[in-house]
């Protein structure tokens, strides 16, 4: 399967460093975002950490052993995302150990967003309030779930999504790879369809930019230049954070 991709992170108006981290491997079908935080440079430490070992697993030869369930009795949808969820955990194993050889990084951490297409499947698995979108059929389709107090409380019914967006604590996260601990990260495999376009990003791109006018960006304009024209909408819009966009495309 033939697939393009382009990607663009910016530190955005406000913020002097770039915490967020990406990959780009095309050839293995790996697309990684990550958004690292913590004081002293720890969230760019953390998030190149956490990609690099994400990249590690997936594509070396890291065999994870260490799972919870028996691997022979698995398909092969469900062994991806057993290694998807190792792989997010020896992120998160790495980064605390970091820090604890450094206290200088005690209580970094990152999100984290992967999406891996291999046979015309897309595995997919998060941790964290980065997301990954579909663009298919002229419409958008959020395909993560943020790990964050306002969603817990939009799933209550005690907070409408509209406000979700604007109060104060919207990017407290209930998940993140190190800071946390283990994690548990929500993992899912679908079809991949001729024209799919996937767009993994940090929240300095949702922060400013709701599903409705993603949707309107994608459909207005070539894969080829989402990356470049989400970014520098987001800065329009007024982000206060770091922006990454990776955009995956099958033609």
């Amino acid at each position: 399967m033939h697939i393009d991709a382009v990607a663009r992170t910016d530190p955005g108006p406000v913020r002097e460093s770039n915490e967020d981290c990406f990959l780009v491997d095309v050839e293995s079908g790996l697309f990684v975002v990550a958004d690292g935080m913590g004081g002293h440079a720890s969230g760019e430490i953390a998030s190149a950490i956490a990609v690099e070992a994400v990249q590690s697993v997936l594509l070396g030869e890291v065999n994870p052993d260490e799972t919870r369930l028996d691997r022979a009795s698995m398909d092969q949808e469900e062994e991806i995302r057993e290694r998807l969820r190792y792989a997010m955990n020896q992120a998160s194993i790495s980064i605390r150990q970091t820090a604890m050889a450094n206290p200088v990084h005690a209580g970094m951490g990152t999100t984290l967003a992967v999406l891996l297409i291999e046979d015309d499947e897309a595995h997919l698995g998060h941790v964290g309030d980065s997301r990954i979108y579909l663009f298919r059929d002229d419409r958008i389709h959020r395909l993560t779930r943020d790990h964050t107090v306002v969603q817990q409380e939009i799933d209550a019914g005690t907070l409408t999504p509209e406000l979700a967006r604007i109060v104060p604590h919207k990017n407290i996260l209930t998940q993140s790879v190190g800071y946390h601990g283990p994690v548990e990260p929500d993992t899912s495999t679908r079809p991949v369809d001729r024209g799919d376009l996937f767009i993994l990003c940090s929240d300095g791109l949702t922060d400013p930019l709701d599903d409705d006018a993603l949707a309107e960006i994608c459909r207005t304009h070539a894969p080829e230049d989402l990356a470049e024209i989400l970014v520098q909408k987001a800065i329009e819009n007024g982000t206060e954070d770091n922006v990454t966009v990776v955009a995956v495309h099958i033609p």
